[in-house]
This record gives structure tokens, C-alpha cells and sequence, in this order.
């Protein structure tokens, strides 16, 4: 079987906001762009939902060079913690200034690093080395000290892994 016209790409349902959604989300990642839009036609809208002609149904980016399409798909289901966007940066500042922009204006903390942003997506804010740090020879440590945080403290998790 050929591979040669195959493309993965994540589709994730809102109920609205995808406009804003997506210029947030562009703003926030470098390397970030929207690559399309399309809307919903006269008379549009999902099944048994209301019309939404003229509004949009669907935005597609690329966040940190990865597509995603951002679908305009109504009440019919919900973003949850169930899939979340991993972010694995090097330094706490990165880990401060991300977790600050997805919390703002509604947005909400989780454990272990993950976030909720104001449009319900699920974020996880991470060091790069977190893998590394896990698989270490005091993996326990640090997997005790992670269970410990919201946004995590990389020092912390850092020291954890020196025993």
C-alpha cells in the first residue's frame, strides 16, 4: 500500500470561538500560523443544531509546525482532559510564561502540570528533560515530587532527580 498521499492531522471539536481560539493559540507557540478557514454556508450548521450561516466552521494551523484543525462543531461534544497539547520547553520562564497565557481569562490549573485554557482545551506545560527525569535512576523521587505541583517547579524536579 502506497504512503505517499497520506497526512495526520488532529481535529478538535469547539462550540464556538474558533476564530479566537486560533489567533490565541498562533500568538502563543512560535512557529505557529493559520494555514485556512472555512465557514458555515446560508442555511449551515451541525444536525439538530441551530443555523450558523456566516459563521465559522473550521480553522486549520499549524502550532509549532504541527497541523491541527480547529472545528466549529456546536454543543453536540465537549473538549476534556482526555487529550491534551504537550508543550516541552527548557527553562522555568518558558514553563511561567506559557502556564500564565493558558490560565488567564478563565482558564483554570490542573496537577502534574496540565492546564485548561479559557476555550477548554487541555494543556501540559513540561520541561524537555521530564522523560529523562522519569526514567532516571531515582524516578521514584521525582514521580513523587511531579505528583506534588500544578505548574511545575523544574528546580524541584530537578533536585528530586539528584536523590
Amino acid at each position: 500500500m502506497s504512503t505517499s498521499h497520506i497526512a495526520v492531522r488532529t481535529c478538535l471539536w469547539f462550540d464556538g470561538r474558533i476564530d479566537e481560539a486560533a489567533d490565541f493559540y498562533v500568538s502563543l507557540l512560535p512557529g505557529s500560523r493559520i494555514t485556512g478557514r472555512t465557514r458555515y454556508e446560508k442555511a449551515g450548521g451541525p444536525p439538530d443544531g441551530p443555523d450558523m450561516a456566516g459563521q465559522p466552521l473550521t480553522v486549520d494551523v499549524e502550532l509549532a509546525g504541527v497541523p491541527y484543525t480547529l472545528l466549529n462543531g456546536g454543543p453536540h461534544f465537549t473538549l476534556s482532559e482526555a487529550v491534551s497539547m504537550v508543550v516541552a520547553v527548557d527553562t522555568q520562564e518558558e514553563i511561567d510564561r506559557f502556564w500564565a497565557a493558558l490560565t488567564a481569562d478563565g482558564g483554570r490549573e490542573s496537577q502534574c502540570g496540565w492546564c485548561v485554557d479559557r476555550f477548554g482545551l487541555s494543556w501540559q506545560i513540561t520541561p524537555r528533560r521530564l522523560d529523562e527525569l522519569l526514567a532516571g535512576p531515582h524516578a521514584e523521587a521525582v514521580t513523587r515530587e511531579l505528583m506534588t505541583q500544578t505548574k511545575l517547579d523544574l528546580a524541584r524536579l530537578e533536585a528530586a532527580a539528584q536523590g
